[in-house]
């Protein structure tokens, strides 16, 4: 996903997709209203040190985090889990891993010109026969 960064506040709208339920554990309602809102993230940068703001009318979600510190997050705001979150420089893309109760989470962004593209790895566990 793609957002352009709005050069005057550094923020910046992404369209988030929507994942089958079974990915994130998310209920019909919740996902039915997700579908229609438009997201703001705000990210505020002091050297390793972020700030990060995702913005909605429906809810708000906020992490502050330092590069190569790993920390504790409760996701209240997304799908109730807490987890421990490790966000890290990967060349020029930020890029975070989760471990909890659900493997293989986490998200990678990066800058190009003035779009901001994120992507969201939520992976299936194997199918166990």
């Amino acid at each position: 996903q793609a957002g352009r960064i709005d050069s005057n506040t550094k923020s910046c709208s992404i369209p988030l997709p929507l994942l089958p339920s079974d990915f994130l554990n998310i209920d019909f309602a919740t996902r039915k209203i997700a579908v229609h809102l438009k997201q703001t993230k705000v990210i505020v940068q002091n050297g390793d040190k972020f700030e990060t703001k995702t913005l909605s009318t429906f809810r708000n979600y906020e992490v502050d985090f330092t590069i190569g510190e790993e920390f504790e997050e409760h996701t209240k705001a997304l799908d109730n889990r807490v987890v421990k979150t490790l966000v890290i420089w990967d060349g020029d893309k930020l890029v975070c891993v989760q471990k909890g109760e659900k493997e293989n989470r986490g998200w990678r962004q990066w800058i190009e010109g003035d779009l901001l593209h994120l992507v969201k790895n939520i992976l299936r566990p194997p199918v166990q026969e």
